[in-house]
């Protein structure tokens, strides 16, 4: 038996230039962090011929082509794997649809185990591009690639998305005492919807790939946001970090009538008046988590607790995709 994982994240800065669309024709930069909540992925070997696969769903196929998980069933072909006598098996600790990157961990995490299963040492950014290729060029899916580099990676992340598609990915230059007091104070919060982020990329991209003006312009204006997080992260400047993240949700939400509602907006006005510095929906929008960096953590607690959410504490990964167990 195989078992890895590979974590989900939370995006920083930039989101939203990592889509071929965009970075393409201008190059795209954000900022992001894996966290240590995963997505697992079992591989065992089974005594009938049989390929058998248990996600949300179960599937028993004679041959990997037969597959109806789209993900699986690319990856299988990309691996030259038949899928006989083989079992998989996928978990997670957060469910899809809540804008953590659920897709690009869950086809990160299943290379990860494919290649350890053929005794395959693979550099992560390998199977980052590999993960990139299954969902964006094979599948055709609208979804950029930060997903798959930090999940392959790990850490508190810079990436450079250059047009020709290459990637650039560097560790942000964190003092020890900034990273600790960033993971104390930014809190997470499920909204109570989930949601596929397919539309609104959709969109996005398809505004971009007809080279819209407005769309291009509150792209251009988030990479700088981007780039005005890593100043205020290497600076040790949270507050002033938190209040970027502010002026991005309130560019992110001009993208799309999709992006929020008139709940999620309640939310974050409380959030604001209620210790929170700044935040914003992770993903794509219309539903998932809220994110807040906060001044007043038990204010901001109480707040959205009385609104009838609940935080999901988290710790940054630094270790990216790995083998948690083999036998």
């Amino acid at each position: 038996m195989l078992l890895t994982r590979a974590p989900l994240r939370i995006s920083l800065g930039g989101g939203g230039t990592d889509l071929p669309s965009y970075y393409r024709k201008h190059g795209g930069f954000l900022i992001a962090a894996a966290i240590n909540k995963y997505v697992y992925i079992a591989l065992q070997h089974t005594y009938v011929e049989q390929l058998i696969i248990r996600y949300s769903k179960y599937e028993n196929v004679a041959h990997s082509s037969e597959v109806k998980h789209p993900i699986i069933r690319e990856a299988l072909a990309m691996m030259e794997h038949d899928g006989r006598f083989l079992e998989i098996t996928s978990m997670a600790d957060i469910a899809s649809g809540t804008g953590l990157g659920s897709s690009g961990s869950f086809a990160t995490a299943l290379l990860k185990a494919l290649h350890a299963w053929k005794h395959q040492l693979t550099p992560a950014e390998q199977i980052a591009a590999q993960a990139c290729e299954i969902e964006i060029d094979r599948l055709k899916e609208p979804v950029g690639k930060q997903d798959q580099y930090i999940s392959a990676l790990g850490g508190i992340t810079c990436f450079e998305f250059r047009p020709d598609d290459t990637v650039k990915a560097w560790p942000l230059a964190l003092s020890q005492d900034t990273s600790e007091e960033l993971e104390d104070n930014l809190m997470l919060f499920f909204t109570g919807y989930s949601r596929s982020a397919s539309a609104i990329l959709k969109e996005q991209d398809q505004k971009s790939k007809e080279g819209d003006a407005d769309m291009f312009q509150n792209l251009h204006f988030i990479k700088d946001l981007g780039l005005r997080s890593k100043e205020a992260l290497e600076g040790g400047d949270l507050n002033e970090f938190g209040r970027i993240m502010n002026e991005h949700w309130q560019w992110k939400r001009k993208r799309s009538q999709g992006m929020t509602n008139a709940v999620i907006d309640e939310l974050y006005e409380t959030a604001l008046t209620s210790g929170a510095v700044g935040g914003k929906l992770i993903g794509a929008g219309g539903g998932g988590f809220l994110l807040f960096y906060a001044s007043d953590k038990p204010k901001l607690l109480r707040a959205m607790r009385a609104k009838g959410l609940s935080e999901v504490r988290f710790r940054f990964d630094f270790n990216g995709a790995a083998i948690v167990f083999r036998d």
